[in-house]
């Protein structure tokens, strides 16, 4: 993985810095797995924005990625690695042994070629999909499911990665890139590695006009606004606009926001560092 720096030839180019292709081995996509998909611009079935700062982007081709890796025991070889729009992680086109085509998320490392497995009785090598139970501690993993069977919630952005760090009863304690120590059933899987891309966070978009072929839309700060549109809002010159807090009127930097009773509170042992 790299990036390149591009010569400062127009405003636009001077402080870009994009990401190098030089892994990605095919430009179009496996059409079995592909399907389009019309963008909302944020706005739900009845036609109201829900979401703000969304609309127009280039129009994109959803990829079916396999999150669940439930394939087990049947060989796969990497045939290309891929970019994918919806994400900032590379991903890899495996054909299995019975014909069955999938795409995974690429870890570092993985190579075309690659003979690929998943299982409980599989080696813990890169690319491999094993119950955590089976996975040696210390291990850095991602793609990591909270529910056995369900598929991959977790550690699925480019360059990241959890480590196994023990064992307790039937559940594993696992550092997550945020810092959170947090349980997790040993009978979920996971995947042995560090998703790819890593250099993905050293991505500057060089212009405005970048964002808007991502979908993105201006952002209004709430202390430029006035007092009828933001609680940040009015003021006479530049105000600093009081306690930080949303445009409903919620506080944030420091407010906790998370529900005392949340289930999953019981699985955590260390909350993230702030």
């Amino acid at each position: 993985m790299a990036v390149r720096k591009l010569k400062p030839s127009t405003p636009g180019q001077r402080h870009k810095i994009i990401g190098a292709f030089d892994t990605i081995t095919a430009t179009t996509p496996e059409k079995s797995l592909v399907f389009g998909g019309r963008k909302t611009g944020g706005r739900n079935n009845t036609g109201k924005e829900t979401a703000r700062h969304i609309g127009g982007g280039h129009k994109q081709k959803y990829r079916v990625i396999d999150f669940k890796r439930n394939k087990d025991g049947v060989p796969a070889v990497v045939k290309t690695i891929e970019y994918d729009p919806n994400r900032s992680a590379r991903i890899a086109l495996l054909f299995y042994a019975d014909g069955e085509k999938r795409y995974i998320l690429a870890p570092n490392g993985l190579q075309v070629g690659q003979t690929l497995l998943s299982g409980a009785d599989v080696a813990p090598e890169v690319g491999n999909a094993l119950p955590l139970q089976n996975i040696p501690l210390g291990t850095l993993v991602h793609n990591i499911e909270l529910r056995p069977g369900q598929g991959a919630v977790m550690v699925r952005s480019a360059g990241v990665f959890a480590q196994l760090t023990s064992r307790e009863d039937k559940y594993a304690i696992i550092k997550l890139p945020s810092g959170e120590l947090r349980k997790v059933l040993c009978a979920c899987k996971a995947t042995v590695g560090v998703v790819g891309n890593s250099d993905h966070g050293l991505e500057k978009s060089g212009k405005a006009g970048r964002s808007r072929w991502l979908g993105r839309r201006p952002r209004v700060r709430g202390v430029a606004m006035n007092p009828v549109d933001h609680p940040m809002g009015g003021g006479e010159g530049r105000a600093s606009g009081g306690h930080p807090r949303s445009r409903k009127g919620l506080l944030a930097k420091g407010y906790k926001t998370r529900t005392p009773k949340k289930l999953s509170n019981q699985f955590i042992i260390e909350r993230r560092k702030k």
